[in-house]
This record gives structure tokens, sequence and C-alpha cells, in this order.
């Protein structure tokens, strides 16, 4: 049974009330998606169909900029209908795609509040046809650490305790073989780094909220938190925070792709490249 990490309806609820304030990070989502895309530059396929799942209105444009058509799907309705053309609300883990419908996919920044991530990779994977491509962004381990750690030593100060406030993200080194484990070939994982400062952490917990990044986690708190807590926790962060994003690429297996030798089927042996022992 996979283990509910996030609320689901909470996340939707945060992305249907950020949909309206989104503008603002968008140069943020913007450069995450840039970087992410760059990628498409290092083939020489074309790519036709694309799948753009949670762009937040910023990898639609980009991908028709490149003569790309696009469907675009969100867990929230209001975000989806941000990315223009056809657009439909759709959770990642459950997508209403046939198979093979598309030869792009591209995840920005949209699946670190599943909670079935190998399950979601697996769908992703099946709606491209052999030989598509998949391209995601993803917060990994180190992300927002400083505001993890304030949060929770302010609220241990005030309460005894600290709920947890900041998502669990991923470590880098485990999502490539989540790829390989949702039937991706040729799955690589890349560590991206952007610093980000600030001139007041409050405009920090405003742009995670724009970006619909409320805290969404099953176990939080409901209850109304100490009106000292976010002072208390703002007064520690530094200026600086780094966003570490894990870039992944894989592809839909296909007969063209090459292949790895089985052992023993070298016909050259290491002995004759290196040459005689002195």
């Amino acid at each position: 049974m996979t283990p509910l990490i996030f609320d689901r309806p909470a996340l939707r609820r945060h992305r249907d009330r950020a949909a309206r304030h989104v503008a603002r990070v968008a140069p943020v989502l913007q450069e995450v998606a840039e970087r992410l895309l760059d990628r498409l530059d290092d083939t020489t396929h074309r790519f036709h169909q694309a799948l753009d799942v949670g762009g937040r209105g910023v990898v639609a444009p980009l991908l028709r900029a490149r003569g790309v058509e696009v469907i675009s799907c969100d867990l929230s309705q209001h975000m989806a209908a941000r990315n223009g053309g056809a657009a439909v609300a759709a959770d990642e883990e459950f997508l209403p795609f046939a198979p093979a419908s598309f030869d792009l996919v591209v995840a920005n920044l949209s699946l670190h509040g599943v909670n079935d991530l190998p399950g979601a990779l697996i769908q992703l994977r099946r709606v491209l046809r052999p030989d598509g491509l998949f391209l995601a962004s993803m917060p990994v381990l180190g992300t927002l650490d400083a505001l993890r750690r304030a949060l929770t030593e302010a609220e241990a100060e005030l309460c005894g305790g600290a709920a947890p406030r900041v998502a669990p993200f991923p470590d880098l080194r485990d999502t490539a073989g989540l790829l390989q484990r949702a039937g991706f070939a040729l799955p690589v994982a890349d560590l991206e780094e952007i610093r980000l400062r600030y001139d007041t952490p409050l405009n920090l917990l405003r742009d995670l909220q724009a970006a619909g990044e409320s805290n969404a986690i099953a176990e939080r708190s409901r209850r109304m938190p100490p009106r000292a807590l976010f002072p208390l926790a703002l007064a520690r962060l530094p200026q600086d925070i780094t966003l570490r994003l894990g870039m992944l690429t894989g592809w839909a297996p296909a007969n063209s792709q090459p292949k790895p030798l089985k052992p023993g089927s070298a016909q050259i042996s290491l002995a004759s490249i290196l040459g005689p022992e002195d």
C-alpha cells in the first residue's frame, strides 16, 4: 500500500488559489523550465506532440515556440487553464491519456507532491511512444533545508515539539534508479542549483504560497501556529536560499536504441589493449 505522504485535496486547493498569483514566481519557474528544455538541443530528435505536466503557464509557451503541439494537465483546473491551448485537469497519479499518445513529456517542478512517484513515472512512460523523451525537474534533498531547520527549531522552542512544515524531497542519487524501475531507457539525473536572494525572508513564504507550495503534508498540524512562530523562524533565515534541482531524463524503450553488450561478448580483450606487462 502506498504511504500517504501528501494530502492531495489540500494540494489541489493550494494550486487553485495560487493560479491567481503564480505570475509572482514566473521568473523562477521559467528559469528552471529553460534549463530543463535546453536538453532538447542535445538530441537530433524532433518532437511533435508533447504533454506538459503541471507547467503553471510557463512550459507550454516554451514548447510551442519550438514548434511542438502541446496538451497540458494539472491537478488544479484553474492552474491548467493558465497554459493556453488544450488543457485538462488531471491527477498525475491517474493520468487519463491513452498509451503512446505523445513523443515528449515534460514535468517541470510538478512531481514532488505525488504520493506514488514510481507509479506516476510508470504511467508517464506508458503515455510515451517508443523512443519518446521524458524530461522532469524536481527539488531534491537539500532544498529549503534552512527553512525546514528554522521552523523546526523555533516551534520546538515555543511548543516543546514540532510538526512537519516543509515537504520531504528525494535524494538525487535515487531519482535515476526510480526512472530505471519505471522502465525508462538511458536514465540520467543531473543536479542544477539556483540561488535566490530575498530582501526579507517573508518574501520566501509569499513566493512558496504563490507557487502553490503551501504545506500539504498529510501529517501536518491542523492547529493555529503560535503567533511568534514565523517571526522567530524567519529571523534565523539567511538571505540566500538555494534550490537543488534534479534534472531527469529518460527514454521510452525502442528497438532502435543502443543496448549494452552481454557479459563476455566483447571481441577485444582488455589485455590486448593494455599491452604486455614489463
